[in-house]
């Protein structure tokens, strides 16, 4: 799947600018991408990062 279905994908997913760190986790491995992969994507569409399963983020 390409970049422009991940980031539809994230879109679809994102709420006022802001997806759950598990969405996030899902989308990543449905799309066959790392975590890591997703953090850098989604601070280059700016979608931040909520609920954190690290508790890094609120």
């Amino acid at each position: 799947m390409g970049r422009k279905k991940l980031e539809e994908a994230i879109l679809k997913k994102s709420k006022d600018g802001k997806l759950p760190c598990a969405v996030c986790f899902k989308i990543a491995e449905d799309f066959g991408i790392s975590k890591k992969k997703m953090g850098e994507i989604l601070n280059e569409i700016n979608i931040r990062v909520t609920q954190c399963q690290l508790g890094c983020f609120k």
